[in-house]
């Protein structure tokens, strides 16, 4: 059965690569990984479909799950725990779901793998409901562990997303929205921490940045939910404030200080010449949506 699958197939490109001078050996490399973006950027409209309902999901007060095993899975857990530091976004917002737990991340256990059940029990240990949504990683599309939980979060009515680098694979068949960037052979036979690995990385860095661009942590291309909490951040809060208004400096200072150290508010203030009191309006009225709240016109 894994013979036949794509990611096992060997690369005719890389048959000699352990003759070859260093150099020649990572052109090789390089070669096959610019493969890479091409087969993600043709599954855009899937990714879309994906990122739509997982707004949704966000916005009905659900949370995301990713899970997978060794490899997929300690790239889920990755993005997931990048959420929080990048977005201010609470932590349980997004969160990775690691065959063989914490230790398995640093060592690989790859054996939990095989039980569809596993997959299940970890689910349900973290409280997940019909409102969640599950992104289940598979290279292979048929990693028993993710096919277990995939088919529970089915049975209690919420949202799957499976992303595999296989045709027609039964994690596609099995999901609500199915991505499958199909990155054709690896360099080294079966190695899916490689081309299909970085595949999986770019469609997480997408599901996620234009989650969180959908629903209003971004203005322009500005994060506008950074927390000031440190020197560092009041800093780059400032810079901010400052980008978003046009303001100096000195004024975008005094902006952060009258908002109360928000960045959202403080662009509202800065932006439309209003007190406070009445930024916090506008926000809430918007969901937060900075771009609502000076009422823009919304594009994308």
């Amino acid at each position: 059965m894994l013979q036949k699958l794509l990611t096992e197939q060997l690369n005719p490109a890389s048959a000699s690569i352990d003759t070859l001078p260093t150099e020649q050996a990572l052109r090789i490399i390089n070669a096959e990984d610019q493969r890479v973006a091409t087969a993600v950027e043709r599954e855009i409209p899937a990714i879309a479909r994906a990122v739509d309902a997982i707004v949704a999901a966000l916005e009905n007060g659900g949370r995301v799950f990713y899970l997978g095993a060794g490899t997929s899975g300690r790239l889920g857990v990755l993005d997931a725990s990048e959420i929080p530091p990048t977005f201010s976004a609470p932590p349980d917002m997004v969160q990775g779901i690691m065959a063989g737990g914490e230790s398995a991340l640093s060592r690989a256990t790859e054996t939990t793998e095989d039980d569809p059940a596993v997959g299940v029990r970890d689910l349900s240990a973290r409280g997940f409901t019909a409102k969640d949504v599950l992104v289940g990683i598979a290279a292979s599309g048929r990693t028993p562990y993710v096919l277990g939980a995939v088919a529970e979060a089915r049975r209690l009515g919420a949202v799957t997303v499976g992303i595999c680098c296989t045709p027609d694979a039964e994690l596609s068949r099995a999901v609500d929205f199915a991505i499958a960037p199909l990155v054709g052979p690896e360099i080294l036979a079966g190695s899916t921490r490689m081309k299909a690995g970085t595949a999986q990385k770019l469609v997480l860095n997408m599901l996620s940045t234009a989650t969180f661009i959908r629903l209003g942590y971004v203005y322009g291309n500005l994060m506008v939910n950074v927390q000031p909490k440190n020197e560092k951040l009041v800093d780059r809060a400032r810079r901010i404030v400052g980008r978003a208004t046009g303001v100096s400096p000195e004024r975008a200072i005094e902006l952060l200080a009258e908002s109360g150290m928000s960045v959202r508010t403080a662009i509202v203030m800065g932006k439309i010449g209003i007190a406070k009191e009445e930024a916090e309006r506008r926000l809430a009225a918007s969901g937060g949506r900075v771009r609502q709240a000076l009422g823009e016109l919304r594009t994308g």
